[in-house]
């Protein structure tokens, strides 16, 4: 591919079937479980609401608020008690599924990997880095990523440009050199090809109104038989 070294992938509906996510009565009892957690009957209740308030304030400046200070701000609401907040994060992850990694995806991840890419893997998410790691390295994949670059790490989400930044330093590339592959069409599509990157969207269908130069794929192992129809685009 001229000119492109670094893949930068999304995780759910890219390389991942969307997983569950998180809510308060799961949270609850997960924290339940900790030593030393005090976690009253309406921590649920609290938890959900301070998440609805986290998520809109987020969304409104592509912030990513950490997971660890909204269960903090949970606990200070309903007078819960928890111990260790780091902790805490990492046992709701690891009792709330990860998403199921697509076979035929990490198929092709390795396929693009062993050609020479350097693959980073760019999402957004709640989930602490150790526990996505253990996802990747349970599909045997793990070794395949140059890097790992989580909204939970960066502290921003997709579509803000600092996002994008981070993906250019952890594949040690110029935006331009970096091929962005994505399911989200604002936030895998339209903001990386806005930070100078090139990018691939996974979709079913091509969605109505978008560039007709922007190359669209059904399925993550369709990418390397498409890979040299970019230079025509």
């Amino acid at each position: 591919m001229t000119g492109l070294r670094a893949l930068a992938l999304d995780f759910g509906g890219t390389l991942a079937r969307p997983g569950p996510s998180t809510d308060g009565r799961t949270v609850a009892k997960a924290l339940r479980e900790l030593p030393g957690a005090v976690v009253p009957e309406r921590f649920a209740e609290t938890f959900d609401a301070v998440a609805r308030r986290m998520r809109r304030a987020d969304r409104e400046g592509s912030r990513q608020t950490p997971f660890p200070r909204q269960l903090g701000q949970t606990a200070d609401e309903c007078h819960a008690i928890l111990p260790d907040l780091v902790r805490a994060w990492e046992a709701v992850f690891t009792a709330v599924p990860d998403a199921d990694i697509d076979l035929d995806a990490a198929r092709t991840l390795r396929e693009l990997h062993e050609s020479g890419w350097v693959c980073v893997l760019a999402c957004d998410t709640q989930r602490p880095e150790i526990v996505r790691r253990r996802t990747l390295q349970a599909a045997g994949i793990l070794d395949c990523f140059e890097a790992l670059v989580l909204s939970s790490v960066v502290g921003v989400r997709k579509p803000h440009p600092a996002f994008f930044a981070a993906v250019a330093e952890a594949a040690g590339c110029l935006p331009g050199e970096i091929l962005f592959v994505g399911d989200t069409r604002a936030k895998d599509v339209v903001a990386p090809i806005e930070y100078g990157m090139r990018a691939v969207l996974v979709a079913a269908d091509r969605p109505t109104n978008l560039d007709p130069s922007i190359l669209v794929i059904r399925h993550l192992a369709e990418l390397p038989s498409q890979l040299e129809a970019l230079d025509d685009r």
